[in-house]
């Protein structure tokens, strides 16, 4: 069941991001980079290595205004489809990993407000 959640998020995903004519990063990826650190995200504790790797791979990917809304929207469209995620955990992630994100990591974060 998870895995079709999964599944339909990575979808959402890429249908944003046709719609929003071919930006640089892709749901796909930030998914991808994300997935070491869903232990984390859901329980606390330490923050892998792997994890920090992705988070920072995510963040050097969003070099655009466009980038960085898509990333946004997907991190919010994958935090839906994991129930167990910590807000909090995942507010805190960034900070964890010592790289700057330039909007919070909220399920209520408006990402058109991105600049």
């Amino acid at each position: 069941m998870g895995n079709m959640k999964f599944a339909c998020v990575v979808m959402i995903c890429m249908a944003v991001l046709y719609a929003q004519h071919g930006e640089a990063i892709t749901c796909p990826q930030v998914s991808s980079n994300l997935v070491p650190c869903v232990t984390y995200l859901q329980s606390g504790g330490a923050v892998s290595t792997r994890c920090c790797n992705g988070v920072r791979n995510i963040v050097s990917a969003a070099r655009t205004t466009a980038d960085r809304r898509v990333t946004c929207n997907c991190l919010k469209s994958a935090a839906a489809a994991y129930r167990r995620i910590n807000q909090g955990y995942a507010a805190a992630l960034p900070g964890k990993c010592r790289v700057y994100l330039p909007f919070k990591i909220s399920a209520s974060f408006n990402c058109a407000s991105i600049r």
